[in-house]
């Protein structure tokens, strides 16, 4: 890992990023690029919705030293940060930075299950999660040392998800995790008897070319069986395949990647298929 991208706005959430991509760089030796993005926001513009330019340059000039002061972290010492600042109103360009610095990994905060909106319902923290092409961490919790040692990814054992496990299987070796593989197999139209679900299953990890034992683990819901089976191996990560400017796959079709994002107590991150 050679660079992580980690997006702020000045809260608590942003910090908490902050704080697990300092951590990241330390232990790899990577570069941090601490990305803000400007914002005239509507209630500085005057009725007329006009602001002068000397207005606009006091402005920001003022997030620019929010920013600096931002920085300044006993927990940044040690690190190679690098202040970016472009003038967009929202992260949805966040992927074009990571392209043009060739990161490996952009970590965003979230306020999780008490404000669904913070992941992946009309927020920034979506926009960067359906563009990004590089997995997106997404943090939820306190941690200044971000060592996870269980390391869930679950997904519906398609082959369209076989690039998403091999980054899953690249990150986990990064970390030092150990990776558990689940299939979630649910009542209804969806079920398998478990020869048909042994049998697709090594089907996949025949064309991912990686031989790892995977549990079948039982439940009402793909994203309660999730959760669930995370929490029984005391998991420090989720990870889940993403479609990008597609949404979620559709193994996680409709809320089910919103409610396992908003509701795991573990960070989740994201690969792009």
């Amino acid at each position: 890992m050679k660079s992580i991208i980690v997006p702020v706005d000045f809260s608590n959430q942003s910090e908490k990023a902050l704080k697990v991509a300092a951590s990241l760089a330390k232990k790899n030796g990577a570069d941090l690029m601490v990305l803000h993005m400007l914002e005239l926001s509507p209630a500085i513009m005057g009725e007329s919705g006009y602001i002068s330019q000397e207005q606009v340059v006091h402005l920001i000039k003022l997030g620019e030293q929010r920013f600096s002061d931002f920085l300044n972290k006993p927990y940044l010492e040690g690190v190679n940060v690098v202040p970016v600042i472009k003038h967009y109103k929202v992260f949805s360009e966040v992927n074009e930075v990571a392209e043009k610095h060739n990161a490996d990994l952009i970590v965003m905060g979230s306020n999780g299950a008490d404000g669904l909106q913070e992941i992946f319902i009309g927020s920034n923290t979506e926009r960067v999660v359906r563009t990004s092409e590089v997995p997106v961490l997404v943090i939820k919790g306190d941690s200044a040392d971000f060592n996870p040692e269980q390391f869930v990814f679950a997904c519906d054992f398609e082959e369209e998800s076989v690039p998403a496990l091999k980054k899953a299987k690249e990150m986990s070796d990064l970390l030092g995790s150990k990776l558990h593989l689940v299939y979630i197999n649910t009542p209804g139209d969806e079920f398998l008897s478990t020869e048909d679900a042994y049998a697709k299953i090594s089907k996949f990890l025949s064309a991912a070319k990686v031989g790892m034992e995977v549990e079948i683990y039982n439940d009402y819901t793909v994203e309660k069986g999730v959760l669930n089976f995370s929490e029984k191996i005391a998991a420090d990560l989720i990870g889940i395949p993403t479609h990008g400017r597609r949404g979620l796959s559709h193994f996680f079709m409709g809320s089910i990647g919103e409610d396992i994002a908003n509701h795991s107590q573990a960070p989740v991150i994201t690969f792009k298929i």
